[in-house]
């Protein structure tokens, strides 16, 4: 028996996009949250390695410290420091520190990303609705979204992982988005963000899923450094990101948030010939 639900028979257009913040709207290479992660274990006289702070990147931050500790090499490096594995009360020990660090650092990284206010008018044109997600936690949102909406960005619905039971990977902010934008059904709205725990949420809440590859997180370098790479050199490095992103399973990988009007039409297509983010 197939039993063939009203959001199956869904062919209209994408109604919303739900966009990510750090790496995808606001600063330029996702460089605020890493540089706090470095210090707070610099503290302990721990040195993490770049990609150890920027692999857990997208959760929320206390759900990020967990998984640095959980990192086999890091945990060991812990270990010969202060004589045991890390455990989850050096979790909150260092997230203490992280909260206020983060709250000071996001002021100096809340650059809009270029292109990002272009970008939300043809949103808007295109008649979509603009929510948001984020590892932040509010006291941080607290901060950036004045710092955004000062810029002209000011999104119609804002979510953080202290508004949810969980964090990503966990679909709720997706969720809260669509109910306080009133959107319906899943498939109709498109999570776009620079972290695989971007695409893990997109695709657990049932949403297509938009990855970025030179803005953000992945590839983890200011706008002016990434102008500076020899071309074969960051060809190569983009190439590489846009593999891990589709195999994290990203429906679209593109380079900024410039691009992403162009995969909306594509969509938009698929969606009219009854296509759905998992068929």
């Amino acid at each position: 028996m197939v039993i063939r639900g009203r959001e199956n028979d869904y062919k209209g257009p994408v109604k919303a996009l739900v966009l990510d913040w750090a790496g995808t709207t606001v600063d330029y290479g996702c460089l605020g949250p890493v540089a706090v992660f470095l210090e707070v274990f610099r503290h302990r006289g721990v040195e993490p390695t770049l990609g150890e702070a920027r692999g857990p990147m997208g959760l929320m931050k206390k759900d990020h410290i967990r998984t640095m500790c959980r990192t086999p090499s890091l945990a060991a490096r812990w270990t010969a420091v202060h004589g045991k594995a890390p455990d989850e009360s050096d979790v909150e020990a260092l997230y203490r520190e992280t909260e206020p660090l983060m709250v000071e650092c996001i002021r100096d990284h809340a650059k809009l990303i270029p292109g990002l206010l272009e970008a939300v008018a043809r949103f808007r044109d295109m008649g979509l609705g603009i929510g948001s997600t984020t590892g932040y936690t509010g006291p941080m949102m607290d901060v950036l979204r004045p710092e955004a909406a000062r810029q002209g960005y000011v999104p119609d619905a804002v979510f953080c992982s202290t508004d949810v039971p969980a964090g990503r990977p966990s679909p709720w902010m997706c969720y809260r988005n669509a109910i306080d934008l009133g959107v319906y059904p899943m498939k109709a709205m498109v999570k776009v963000g620079d972290t695989v725990s971007d695409v893990q949420e997109g695709l657990n809440a049932g949403m297509w899923t938009v990855a970025l590859s030179k803005s953000g997180n992945e590839l983890g370098l200011p706008q002016d450094e990434v102008e500076c790479l020899p071309a074969p050199v960051l060809a190569a490095r983009l190439a590489a990101i846009e593999e891990r992103l589709g195999e994290a399973g990203a429906h679209y990988v593109v380079e900024d948030i410039t691009q992403v009007v162009q995969v909306i039409e594509d969509i938009n297509d698929r969606l009219s010939h009854g296509d759905s983010p998992f068929s």
